[in-house]
C-alpha cells in the first residue's frame, strides 16, 4: 500500500508542477501590470468604467501601450529589457523601424518624450498605486492605477 502511494505521489509530480513551469519566470516589472490613468493630465477617474474604457498607458510582461492626446489608437512598444530599482524600473524597448525604411516619420506620440530618448522610460514610483515618468514632457503629471481607490 505504502509503494503504491509513493509510486502515484512520483507520478503525480510533474502534473503537479506544470502550472508553476508553465508560466515561466517572474516579470521584473510585474508590480507595474495593469491599466494606468493620469500622465498627460492629472488623474481623474480610477474606479469605473471611465478609467477602464481608454487608459493612458498599459503595462504587460512584453508590451506598454500608450494613447495619444490626440488620438486614441494605441502605440505598442515591445520591452526589450527591463531593470528595477526599489522605487521604480527602467524600460529599454526594441527600436521603432517606419515603415518603407527612413523615409517615413513616426508618430509624434511614439515614445513618452523621455530625455533617454524613443526607446528608453523611466518610471518612478511614488505611492502604491501611483507612478510618474520623471522629465518626459508628453506625460509631465502622475498616472494612477486604474481599480485604485480615489484620493
Amino acid at each position: 500500500m505504502k509503494r503504491r502511494l509513493a509510486c502515484s505521489l512520483i507520478l503525480a509530480a510533474p502534473l503537479l508542477a506544470a502550472p508553476a513551469i508553465a508560466q515561466g519566470p517572474v516579470a521584473p516589472h510585474e508590480w507595474l501590470f495593469g491599466s494606468w490613468t493620469g500622465g498627460m493630465f492629472p488623474a481623474a477617474d480610477t474606479i469605473g468604467p471611465r478609467c477602464t474604457a481608454q487608459p493612458t498607458v498599459i503595462f504587460t510582461r512584453d508590451v506598454v501601450l500608450r494613447s495619444g492626446l490626440l488620438d486614441p489608437a494605441y502605440r505598442q512598444r515591445i520591452i526589450e529589457t527591463v531593470i528595477t530599482r526599489a522605487d521604480g524600473a527602467t524600460f529599454r524597448f526594441s527600436p521603432v523601424v517606419p515603415p518603407g525604411g527612413g523615409a517615413v516619420r513616426l508618430p509624434p506620440d511614439i515614445a513618452f518624450g523621455c530625455p533617454g530618448g524613443p526607446d528608453v522610460l523611466e518610471v518612478r514610483r511614488i505611492g502604491p498605486d501611483e507612478i510618474v515618468f520623471p522629465d518626459c514632457r508628453d506625460m509631465p503629471s502622475p498616472l494612477r492605477r486604474c481599480g485604485s481607490p480615489e484620493r
